[in-house]
């Protein structure tokens, strides 16, 4: 593989905000752009390098800021255009690079775009939107076609008064634009130039996969719900067109600046499909962010299930972190991450509450010498876990979260096994506040009300400062695993050199093997209980370890709950 100095983003650790809930500067009860820079210091302290802030652009929030209402503008709830230049500025001063969330497939219904659209049907921006006529069946208009949204409803909805719908496949209050208009593409390239002119480092690219529909707009042949509808991802998922505006996005936007670009892709894509994307000579974009390898203890959908139905299938989970590497590694640069905004706390999903120290150390241990540039998000280095509601109610703050509720309910589902899903699943997990301190709200904000209550986990000791006053904590483990990562031998390795599991088909183990001038080794036991697996190998240094002591016999070692090892052989 030809190393790419320019490629920083190999040489980088990432660090997820979402700005809601990361700190309140102001003590309105929303985090805010002055909340991330007073975090700075700490931030490169702990070793992160490039930051991914989720949306900041002017929303009326409906899905928390991923509907956009003006994206030359700052929402005034986290602060102003200068807040963001300052915070931009202070970030590069400490060698910290940010990208900015990019919502490339919708905006908000509130946009100026869309508001001339329902006004004025002959304007230009009617044609940014796919509207289309509704079909007169038994004497009711009914919908275009019997596509279904991820947010549990019919992708389409009425305008008043008329016979016309518009395309949302996510909130009715986030109209689809249409990018087979060039002139609408043209817009999301003006927008691009102006952030990256400013200094920006590149952007995650939301929903990225869903640019293209099929412009036939024909039913799903699919199965359709009671409702007569169906979720077909096909109709509006990483099709063929897609490429072609991705391609343009980087001529016109990326070529000639050394910038990154993350784009979701969700999974609905194989990762020869996205070596169309992101193929180092080729591509596009940098790196696709796929889900392969966030739902592999059968969490999602899960929806009925108990608690104790819930468990990793290790199994799958090497297999899916191969395909990916197998495929792309030699043509591609790749992310690695365990979870984000959309997904459940890691330590709740993959590790364990119980052992919360130890899974959240054996858990970024796998990660960060995977091949790929590894994403933390906030509050995985102090082992926040998921929420423990009572009602459903409590996550409606999340619509999409809302809607399954309803959806759920009508399914004839009671609400202890919705809230016993959500409380597993829901991506409002993801979203409490940061946990500083074990002060009021976490040390978070100093509001009486805030949107989203922090877990009252906090002042059981998982916080900021509880862990920095302990040598041994998932914090300073964090901080030196990173550093370990960042060691530039090490880096090179990882980023350079093979990778090959070993003892593949072990159901609880996840090993694998960086072969070379310096052999590099990592097991880890994504068990709850002892397994033992067998070692023929000489160890040279233990360089990371969460447990006082090792524990080998005869070439086999014991490990115990979620204990891991980054070693060095011979």
């Amino acid at each position: 593989m030809d190393l790419n100095t320019s490629a920083w983003w190999l040489n980088s650790i990432g660090y997820i905000i979402y700005p809601e809930t990361f700190f309140d500067s102001n003590g309105d009860g929303v985090g805010d752009l002055n909340g991330i820079l007073s975090k700075l210091d700490y931030l490169r302290d702990l070793g992160v390098n490039l930051l991914w802030i989720c949306p900041i652009f002017q929303s009326p929030m409906d899905d928390n800021g991923y509907d956009v209402s003006d994206y030359g503008a700052i929402n005034p709830r986290f602060g102003t255009m200068k807040d963001f230049d300052n915070l931009l500025a202070e970030a590069h001063k400490r060698g910290i690079r940010i990208l900015l969330d990019f919502v490339l497939n919708h905006t908000s219904d509130q946009h100026a775009w869309f508001q001339k659209a329902l006004q004025d049907p002959s304007s230009p921006e009617r044609k940014f939107y796919f509207f289309r006529k509704g079909k007169i069946v038994d004497g009711k208009i009914l919908p275009p076609n019997n596509w279904k949204g991820f947010f549990a409803s019919s992708a389409w909805e009425q305008v008043p008064g008329t016979d016309d719908f518009y395309l949302h496949i996510f909130s009715k209050h986030m109209p689809d634009v249409d990018w087979s208009n060039p002139t609408l593409r043209e817009e999301y390239f003006k927008i691009a130039n102006y952030y990256l002119d400013k200094g920006v480092d590149g952007f995650r690219l939301d929903a990225v996969a869903h640019l293209a529909k099929d412009l036939s707009f024909s039913d799903s042949a699919l199965k359709t719900d009671t409702s007569g509808y169906v979720l077909d991802t096909s109709k509006f998922s990483n099709r063929p067109e897609l490429f072609d505006y991705l391609q343009e996005f980087k001529n016109r936007c990326l070529q000639g600046r050394n910038v990154l670009t993350v784009g979701e892709v969700g999974g609905n894509i194989s990762p020869e499909e996205a070596l169309k994307i992101c193929d180092r000579s080729y591509g596009s974009i940098n790196l696709a962010f796929n889900f392969d390898t966030v739902w592999n203890n059968g969490n999602y959908g899960s929806i009925g299930k108990k608690d104790e139905d819930i468990k990793t299938d290790v199994l799958l989970l090497k297999r899916n972190f191969m395909r990916w590497y197998n495929a792309d590694h030699e043509k591609a640069d790749m992310p690695l991450y365990w979870c984000n905004h959309d997904h459940p706390r890691v330590v709740s999903q993959y590790g364990s509450v119980k052992y919360r120290n130890e899974s959240a150390k054996m858990l970024i241990t796998t990660l960060l010498f995977l091949y790929g540039t590894p994403f933390i998000y906030y509050g995985d280095e102090i082992g926040m876990s998921n929420v423990q509601f009572a009602k459903p109610e409590q996550f409606f703050s999340d619509k999409a979260t809302e809607s399954g509720v309803a959806e759920w309910r009508k399914s004839g589902f009671t609400d202890e096994q919705i809230v016993a899903f959500l409380n597993r699943a829901a991506r409002l997990n993801a979203r409490t506040p940061m946990q500083w301190d074990d002060t009021k709200n976490a040390g978070f904000s100093k509001a009486d009300n805030l949107i989203i209550l922090a877990n009252p986990n906090y002042v059981e000791g998982v916080n900021v400062q509880k862990e920095m006053e302990n040598p041994y904590s998932i914090l300073n483990f964090f901080q030196f695993a990173i550093n370990k990562r960042r060691d530039a031998v090490i880096n090179d390795i990882v980023s350079y050199g093979p990778l090959e599991l070993i003892d593949p088909n072990h159901p609880d183990v996840f090993a694998y093997l960086h072969p070379g001038s310096q052999k590099l080794m990592v097991i880890s036991n994504f068990r709850s209980f002892d397994v033992f697996f067998t070692f023929y190998y000489e160890i040279a240094d233990v360089m990371l370890h969460n447990y006082g002591d090792v524990k080998i016999v005869n070439h086999i070692f014991q490990l115990r709950p979620f204990e891991s090892y980054l070693i060095r052989i011979r």
